[in-house]
């Protein structure tokens, strides 16, 4: 599975696509201001519940905040839960 990275000036998203070519989940986020960025909606698609997806486009996205040095705050219920559970990756908080 690949995730893609879609950004503008204000506005991005992170792709979970499928090696059949089907998108499996989006994760979106919006800038707020320099330095930090809002993860805002999380969605994966039924048929691959269970599978992972959702963390591994979080993962894209704390890749992307620590690469250009940008804190997310997750106002996703699903971000947010998995900020919660996870220590190691809360050098990205906001």
């Amino acid at each position: 599975m690949d995730i893609l990275h879609i950004h503008n000036e204000s506005k991005g998203s992170f792709r979970a696509v499928a090696e059949d070519g089907r998108q499996a989940g989006e994760m979106t986020y919006t800038h707020a201001g320099p330095g930090k960025f809002i993860i805002d909606h999380t969605e994966v698609d039924p048929g691959f519940k269970g599978q992972g997806v959702g963390n591994k486009m979080l993962m894209a996205a704390v890749e992307y905040a620590r690469q250009e040095h940008l804190k997310i705050m997750p106002l996703c219920p699903f971000a947010k839960s998995v900020f919660d559970k996870t220590p190691e990756i809360k050098d990205v908080l906001f």
